[in-house]
């Protein structure tokens, strides 16, 4: 492995990263392969494909990101979840990934199979823990582990500082990086980082940004990640009305300004959700002055 995205960090560099979903269908695939196409200019430190919900599309974002690592000179990032698998099938992932030249996992535990107000259950055979499975990726070769950091806690967490010691762990199992779930409110970034910091964490943390596009689908995703959509924000976007080109403009302009407070206030990069669109992230980058040239 001749880079990492951990070392690029401690060295002084910013990190700035794209997160697609996985497509379910084959015209999917050539949509996010435009997407990609578009955002490639900008030279992001790392692109990443998630797993769909429970664990679903799997096997198709192991084979997009071994293409990724295959057909370009983007760095992908894998995903990996405890969800639906063995720790024998997650060792195959793992090793799977290695064989495609991907040497950078975000090891997550995963939403509970039965929906995120379902208890969480371990796959028979499976792991329990996301610092369990940061080990077994750590011993299946030479990674580099990102792990989940939570500004405003995970919903599961009983307090904040519980939370952070939850990361504490990951970073003790080997984890060299994290990302955080997306956020509205960069003090909640920063305590967060308050947090861990003071508990011995020092791994780079870095900020997950989802530009809003649609009112009620980022309602949406925050009610499932348990993420506050402020109700002052909110208004500035229902006041819009239906005019869907104002609440992409307004949703650049507000992810711009809290991009330039992180940047400003020391945040070691920006990891962008783009939810297969590439138009607003292009937009917040050009806010920001970083688009490449």
């Amino acid at each position: 492995m001749s880079f990492s995205v951990a070392q690029h960090v401690a060295e002084g560099g910013k990190s700035f990263s794209f997160e697609f979903f996985p497509p379910k269908t084959d015209v999917g695939e050539r949509n996010l392969w435009h997407t990609i196409n578009e955002l490639h200019h900008l030279a992001p430190t790392f692109v990443s494909v998630t797993y769909g919900a429970g664990g679903s599309t799997r096997d198709r974002t192991i084979r997009l990101t071994g293409r990724i690592a295959q057909e370009t000179d983007l760095l992908p990032v894998g995903h990996l979840t405890c969800v639906g698998s063995s720790r024998e099938e997650l060792a195959e992932i793992v090793d799977a990934y290695s064989a495609a030249g991907v040497h950078h996992v975000l090891a997550l535990r995963g939403d509970p199979p039965g929906g995120l107000d379902a208890p969480w259950e371990s796959h028979p055979g499976g792991l329990e823990h996301a610092d369990e499975l940061v080990r077994l990726v750590d011993s299946r070769g030479d990674f580099t582990v990102g792990v989940a950091a939570f500004p405003e806690g995970h919903p599961e967490a009983p307090s904040l500082d519980d939370d952070a010691k939850v990361l504490l762990r990951k970073q003790e199992a080997g984890a060299d990086f994290a990302i955080t779930q997306f956020f509205f409110n960069a003090d909640d970034y920063f305590r967060l980082v308050d947090r861990a910091n003071r508990i011995g964490v020092d791994i780079p943390i870095l900020p997950g940004i989802m530009p809003v596009t649609n009112v009620s689908q980022i309602r949406r995703f925050a009610k499932l990640s348990g993420a506050e959509f402020p109700a002052d924000l909110a208004d500035r976007f229902l006041a819009l009305g239906d005019d869907p080109e104002a609440v992409i403009d307004m949703g650049v302009e507000v992810a711009a300004q809290m991009c330039r407070t992180l940047l400003d206030e020391g945040a070691p990069g920006l990891h962008f959700y783009t939810l297969n669109r590439s138009n607003s992230t292009l937009q917040v980058f050009r806010e920001l002055g970083l688009e490449a040239t």
